[in-house]
């Protein structure tokens, strides 16, 4: 369940521990002295913790610590102070260690915030999300299908525009929504006095979409709150793969892909 998350205000030269149970929020740091220990203790069986994932995504004008993962005394560096580089998430297992985020020495600490987004996830969603080795090749049928079930939106729909921002290296496409089948939060929308749905799903920019004709079978995950790209087929393929998989029984789900 989401988090509103925690705002915390130290003026002391000290180490605080803070306990997080929300699988996703975020954390604010006013005026960073001393240290935070931050711990994750999500409300599942602590059996299932070495199948997570944690993502943290720095607010854009974070400042005044350096990030760390620390385990058994052991830091590693994740996020420098400072360090700007727009939208960039920064993921590791849960087993690798807990966050460590100290204050760096600071002549005017009194305009420095440091805060992040997290996000807990099962290590099997979180691969996908980051296909590292190809995360734009086509999907198979299988995965295809398999993404109808799984994904936090499905969607039929047409790219209206393509938006690149070369800084985040992203694409934003901008979808016209001709069929909802499924959103996990209010991504798609209507809008205007025409009553069409309409939303923005991003990807990288490396994978060069473009706009183009025809209608296609949007699916993919919810992350920081904005949509990212999974599978996406053209509609006439999609419609052919599920109807062969209907024909012989092998359907991990039905959607009415009328």
């Amino acid at each position: 369940s989401p988090c509103s998350g925690l705002t915390h205000e130290s003026h002391r030269k000290d180490v605080e521990q803070v306990y997080l149970r929300c699988s996703e929020g975020s954390i604010e740091w006013m005026y960073p002295t001393g240290a935070l220990i931050v711990n994750l203790r999500p409300n599942i069986s602590p059996a299932s913790y070495r199948h997570l994932t944690v993502c943290i995504k720095p607010f854009k004008d974070s400042a005044g610590a350096n990030i760390y993962l620390e385990k058994t005394g052991e830091l590693k560096l994740l996020v420098r102070d400072g360090e700007r580089s727009p939208s960039r998430v920064y993921c590791f297992g849960y087993d690798q260690g807990g966050l460590f985020v100290e204050a760096t020495p600071q002549q005017d600490i009194s305009r420095k915030i440091t805060g992040f987004q997290y996000e807990l996830m099962s290590k099997g969603i979180a691969a996908d999300l980051h296909t590292a080795s190809a995360p734009c090749r086509p999907c198979s049928d299988t995965e295809v299908l398999l993404a109808v079930c799984t994904s936090d939106f499905v969607i039929r729909g047409s790219i209206q525009n393509v938006t690149n921002e070369a800084e985040e290296q992203e694409s934003i496409i901008h979808v016209g929504v001709s069929k909802l089948y499924r959103q996990k939060s209010k991504v798609f929308q209507l809008t205007g006095e025409s009553g069409n749905w309409r939303g923005q799903i991003k990807t990288l920019l490396e994978c060069g979409v473009k706009p183009g004709d025809g209608d296609f079978l949007f699916t993919g995950r919810m992350h920081f709150g904005e949509a990212r790209l999974g599978c996406a087929p053209r509609f006439k393929d999609f419609q052919r793969m599920y109807k062969e998989a209907k024909d012989k029984g092998l359907n991990p789900c039905e959607i009415g892909p009328d």
